[in-house]
């Protein structure tokens, strides 16, 4: 099991300096990746629920990965790293959800 974590260490690490992005940046982009995935794959809009709560789901299974790849949480780092990809997918949902109503 052990040697899973560390591959998933080095992947993470690898996909970072092949990018050359921060760490808040990929985060930000894998959030709104999944969510136009979940979009395509569900159908359902983006003002719905559905695409931004598998958003929130990919990026807490992502931090519990974590947890378990580095023995112990990191709270101020989890914790930033869940805002940052959960963040826009949120104001573009309830953006989309607050135009519909005004419709």
């Amino acid at each position: 099991m052990v040697e899973y974590f560390e591959i998933y260490k080095f992947v993470v690490q690898s996909v970072g300096d092949r990018t050359g992005a921060s760490d808040s940046l990929l985060h930000v982009h894998a959030g709104m990746a999944v969510m136009f995935l979940a979009r395509l794959v569900t159908r359902r809009s983006l003002a719905t629920w559905t695409p931004f709560l598998a958003v929130l789901a990919a990026a807490l299974a992502k931090e519990i990965v974590d947890r378990a790849a580095h023995g112990a949480w990191r709270m101020p780092d989890t914790m930033f790293d869940i805002i940052n990809t959960i963040f826009w997918p949120f104001v573009l949902m309830v953006g989309l959800r607050w135009r519909r109503a005004r419709s």
